[in-house]
This record gives structure tokens, sequence and C-alpha cells, in this order.
């Protein structure tokens, strides 16, 4: 795997990227369009006499070639179910590619609209394909790939934090106390929810990475797929206040339950994963903040401001946890 890098896309220009699709075969017509990432590098490329593709270049250093291949056999094994993710282009009998010193990945254009979740019937059908999305990847876990927990998402980008300076120092006794408490509220959240089943996710379930078209939903961007509890891929549907995202869990669970069984101790672990996200997310800005493109798109990340806020949603999402589960049948 090759190592990481501070500004690993600083020689991707558009004439690299036309060249690598080229490579497979390819004619492209010169149009180049960059997309919304900033993990990875995203573009759509027209190529002549045929519909554009979209290419991945994946950041060097963040997986190996093995973890990369288990995110493409997922989207696969969905495609061959028909359930509505986009899967990896096969191109002399292999999904994922090299270049330039770039590994990439090609899939089908697909577009859509941000889906209207006020609406029940959109929430069930959403919950319909994540329920066929999670009975499948019950069926054997990932081996390369990270688990989701209190460590991977808690403990270590916290301790991230602190080792290399982040907080402004005159925050640094309360973001330390307040870190605490939620790590400990977290810990607390997944022993009353006991010992449930790790399955393969999406992990990244958010509106942005859900497109909506006349046929229904589909699921892009599976970079984050991993191991976790199954709630992971619900939560971030959610929102509003208690009421309004009972309502929401309740029709989304209507249609997940048609196809997969969702253990009801999971709901406690809803505040605990939104916590965890929280303090992972810190720590992935502070983590890239040397590529070019997170200082210019986060400009408000690492002011004195933003870890007064930081700290301030920590402290209600403690006292979130503390109220209990969000919904029970």
């Amino acid at each position: 795997m090759p190592q990481p890098n501070a500004t690993p896309y600083a020689d991707l220009t558009p004439d690299r990227v036309l060249d690598a699709v080229e490579s497979l075969g390819l004619w492209t017509d010169g149009r180049l369009l960059a997309l919304n990432s900033y993990e990875n590098r995203v573009y759509r490329v027209g190529v002549e006499e045929s519909a554009p593709v979209v290419v991945k270049f994946y950041r060097p250093g963040r997986w190996s070639d093995a973890a990369i291949l288990e995110e493409h056999d997922l989207l696969l094994e969905l495609a061959e179910h028909e359930i509505p993710a986009i899967p990896p282009r096969v191109v002399a009998g292999r999904t994922l590619h090299a270049f330039g010193g770039y590994r990439f990945a090609l899939t089908p254009a697909r577009g859509g609209r941000t889906p209207e979740l006020e609406d029940a019937n959109v929430l069930e059908w959403i919950g319909r394909f994540l329920g066929r999305i999670h009975a499948l990847g019950t069926r054997k876990p990932f081996v390369h790939r990270p688990v989701l927990d209190r460590t991977t998402f808690g403990s270590e980008p916290r301790d991230y934090l602190l080792d290399h300076d982040w907080i402004p120092h005159d925050l640094l006794p309360a973001y330390t106390s307040v870190t605490e408490q939620a790590l400990q509220g977290v810990q607390d959240c997944y022993t009353r929810a006991g010992s449930t089943q790790l399955i393969r996710l999406h992990g990244d379930c958010h509106l942005g990475n859900l497109f909506w078209t006349d046929a229904g939903p589909h699921f892009v961007d599976f970079d984050d797929a991993r191991m976790g509890p199954a709630i992971q891929d619900l939560w971030m549907l959610l929102s509003g206040d208690r009421a309004e995202m009972s309502r929401q869990l309740a029709d989304v669970l209507t249609g997940y339950e048609d196809f997969c069984s969702l253990d009801q101790r999971e709901l406690h672990l809803i505040e605990a994963l939104r916590t965890l996200r929280l303090i992972h997310h810190a720590a992935w800005l502070a983590r890239r903040w040397e590529d070019p493109a997170f200082p210019s798109a986060f400009t408000w990340f690492g002011t004195q401001r933003y870890w007064q806020d930081h700290i301030l949603q920590l402290r209600e999402q403690i006292a979130a946890m503390e109220e209990g589960p969000l919904w029970s049948a």
C-alpha cells in the first residue's frame, strides 16, 4: 500500500486523469468535471460515442488494495441482487486499476436528486433498500476493513487531536473533561445495548450519499464501508426533535423490517454513534489539513469558535445519551 502523503494529489492533472481512463481502452472526448469529494478525487469524464463515466482516484495510503476490493465485492454483490448501489466497472477482469502512481476505479455516471425525507413513503422506500443491503451484509464479514467502534471513532481520534495540539490552550481543560464524559456516556450506551451483531455497512449513509430518481433511491460512495451495528446506516436519516425522529425512524423501520430484522437493543446506540461521529469528524479534518482542498473548503475549522461550539455539541450529546432510547416498538 502506498505511504500517506499530505498532498497526495499534487500531480493529478487533468491530462493524467484522462490518460488513466484511456489506459483502459476508452477514448475520452476531453470533457472533465470534478465532483464533490474530499477524501478521494472523483471526476465525470466524457467518452466518445458512449455514456460518460465516473472515475475515482483513491487517496494514497488510506486503504490497502485488499480493503478497496472488499468495497468493490460488496457493490458487485448488491448489483447481482438488483439492489440500487452503483458497482465498479469491470475492465479486463479487474475493478481496481493503477496509472501514474494512483489507484482508481470506473463506475457508470448516475444522477439524482435529494430525497424528501418528510414523506413517510419515501422513508419507507429507503428503509426497504437498506434492509436489503443489510440482509446481504450479514452473509460474511469484511476482513481487511476496520470496525466502527468506541476506539476507532472515539478514543483514537480524541487522542490524535490532543497529541497534535489542535485544541486551544484555554479550552484544553474543557475539551479533555467533556470528551472523557462523552466517551463514558458512549460506553454506558454500549453496555445498555449489550452484545450486538456487527455487519458490513455503508458506513456513511447521509443525504449526500443518497440519490433519488423516479425509480426510487440509489446509494453511492461506499468508501467508508466497514463493520458495525446496523443502526449506523439508519440514524443519519433522522433529524428534528425526539418526536420527529421517532416518527421518521418508525417509517424507515416499516420498510427495513420487510427484509431485515433490527435488534431493538441497537436503539441505545443512536446518540452514542452520533457522539462518536462528532469526535471522529474533527480528527478527520485535522488529519487532512495539509491537503489544500481542506482549508479552502472548511475555513471555519480549528478556530476558537469552532472548538467552543464543538465542546457545546459534545455536552448536548452527553445529555442526549442519558435520555434513553429514541424509539422502541
